[in-house]
């Protein structure tokens, strides 16, 4: 799912459940090399927990909003608030650890 300054306070802010936001942008190698375990986490945890992703490029305001200095940066959301912020590539093991607290 792509998050946007439209759709984010619906999506994100207001899920009824967890989301993952991946703040992105289309250049970046290690956010390429993220993309397939981010996308096999959203089929994993299909119905647990929302994933969408923030092309940085494209949503500037956003980017800026929630301080992504780098990327990938992982942002956690759960009742419409960030409850963790991870950046930089990593294996799928560890962003799955990071995400159970929310689940």
């Amino acid at each position: 799912m792509k998050f946007t300054a439209d759709n984010f306070e619906k999506e994100v802010l207001q899920s009824q459940i967890p989301v993952l936001v991946d703040f992105y942008a289309d250049w970046c190698g290690p956010c390429r090399m993220m993309a397939p375990l981010v996308e096999k986490l959203a089929g994993k945890y299909e119905g647990q927990i929302k994933v969408g992703k923030v092309n940085v490029d494209e949503e500037m305001a956003l980017a800026q909003k929630y301080r992504v200095a780098s990327i990938p940066t992982f942002m956690v959301f759960a009742g419409g608030e960030a409850k963790g912020t991870y950046v930089g590539a990593m294996s799928a093991s560890e962003l799955e650890e990071k995400l159970k607290p929310a689940l």
